[in-house]
């Protein structure tokens, strides 16, 4: 096992460019970028092998999918030009696909087969599972690195036999959650927390079929009030895109590309149909419904979120309804959206009342065209570092110094990328 040691020359030099391209005028946002750039390379990611690279979520010692993509996104430039940071993202992608196969409804694992971790919920665990609360966006999350690894390393090798294997477990439990009756999967947690089990003997709320497909958690790991969670699906229509390309295009499989178009029109029909609310000024996305009548009108700042949708792919930042529902969430209207003396942004039922989200700052930032509207947005991040010159979960709108996780991989990165992307250095989709 190898983990990395010193900074490799290739990632020193894209520190020293994004140093370069700030300047003395944002020299706060570049000390921060250093920092936290390297230390997910540091501290979190270890090579097992030359095929298998494990990644920490930082203050929990575990692997989530979701995660691990994030952690890993804004060296994904790097690897065009530096084949060991190009193996060290190719063994994440081999390890997430170990993960799948293992078990495809949980979300998190452990390095090992240790027994750590929520051993004691009321559901199919294994030692290898650190927690098995099933998100729609743990089996995106995967498919989606690797079509971007792809995109920056043009190794195709990565679509192999495994990759299909995994592409059709995604699809076929995508397609037996379109009807959560028939469904082996179930979910308690002895706990006073509701958001951390599931209602109806671990089945989850009553839903009807809409063609999209259930979940049982959002990406806050926070239980979902309605089960179809409308972002999580978004993100499933652009991964099941991707696939259809793949077996079109690199590795041609004509029935798995069928398999991933037919899904792909039933969601987003489902998405259409079942999806859009009016809020009583304007018609917008909701952020879970249950094909009952019911929705939410809020929004969540973990990514997929309903503000991330064009960061995922799903539209255009200038979509109609996609302002709509943006104008909506950084408002009073969404009833997490706070404000305060220092910052105004997304908080969650996750975090205390009156903290908001840097991950939902950064993506507030990635999701608009507006240059100034971007170094605001980062102007924000950096003054309410907590004087740690690191990002962190949430923090308090009235006081930067009361935060929740002082080590948070996944939100010290999406900064690195908004930082990346104020200067047209993107993660290509």
């Amino acid at each position: 096992m190898t983990i990395y040691k010193e900074m490799p020359k290739s990632v020193r030099d894209f520190m020293n460019e994004i140093a370069e391209l700030c300047g003395e005028e944002h020299k706060g946002w570049s000390e921060i970028f250093e920092n936290v750039y390297s230390n997910t390379l540091l501290t979190t990611i270890k090579r097992i092998s030359e095929d298998d690279t494990y990644v920490l979520t930082g203050d929990i010692p575990a692997m989530w999918l979701r995660d691990s993509t994030a952690q890993v996104r804004p060296y994904l430039p790097i690897a065009e030009r530096d084949a060991d940071i190009q193996a060290m993202i190719r063994g994440v992608i081999s390890r997430q696909f170990d993960m799948i196969l293992h078990d495809p409804y949980a979300n998190a694992f452990n390095e090992d087969a240790n027994g750590a971790g929520h051993q004691t919920d009321d559901t199919t665990m294994t030692p290898l599972i650190w927690e098995r609360k099933y998100e729609i966006d743990s089996l995106c999350y995967p498919i989606q690195l690797s079509y971007l690894y792809y995109q920056h390393t043009q190794d195709a090798t990565i679509f192999d036999d495994r990759f299909k294997q995994v592409a059709q477990t995604v699809i076929d439990l995508w397609v037996v959650e379109q009807d959560h009756t028939q469904s082996p999967y179930n979910f308690e947690r002895p706990t006073d927390r509701k958001e951390d089990t599931l209602t109806n003997g671990g089945r989850g709320g009553e839903v009807a079929r809409t063609g999209m497909t259930w979940s049982g958690f959002r990406p806050s790991d926070d239980a979902c009030e309605y089960n179809y969670l409308v972002p999580s699906n978004m993100f499933a229509v652009v991964v099941l895109e991707y696939m259809e390309t793949i077996f079109t295009t690199v590795n041609v499989d004509a029935n798995l590309a069928n398999q991933a178009q037919q899904l792909k029109l039933e969601i987003k029909k489902g998405i259409e149909d079942f999806a859009v609310f009016s809020n009583g000024e304007k018609y917008i996305y909701a952020y879970e419904v249950d094909g009952l009548g019911n929705a939410l009108l809020i929004d969540d700042p973990n990514v997929p979120s309903l503000l991330a949708a064009p960061y995922l792919g799903f539209c255009d930042v200038d979509d109609v309804l996609y302002q709509n529902t943006r104008n909506h969430i950084l408002s009073p209207k969404n009833k997490y959206f706070y404000e305060g003396q220092f910052a105004r942004g997304c908080g969650s039922s996750h975090t205390p009342e009156g903290y908001i989200w840097p991950i939902a700052l950064s993506i507030e930032g990635l999701t608009t065209n507006d240059k100034d509207a971007k170094a605001a947005i980062l102007n924000t991040l950096v003054a309410t570092d907590g004087g740690t010159k690191m990002m962190h979960e949430s923090f308090d709108v009235n006081n930067p110094t009361n935060f929740t996780r002082e080590w948070f991989s996944w939100a010290n990165m999406m900064f690195c990328e908004l930082v990346m992307d104020f200067f047209d250095i993107k993660v290509k989709r």
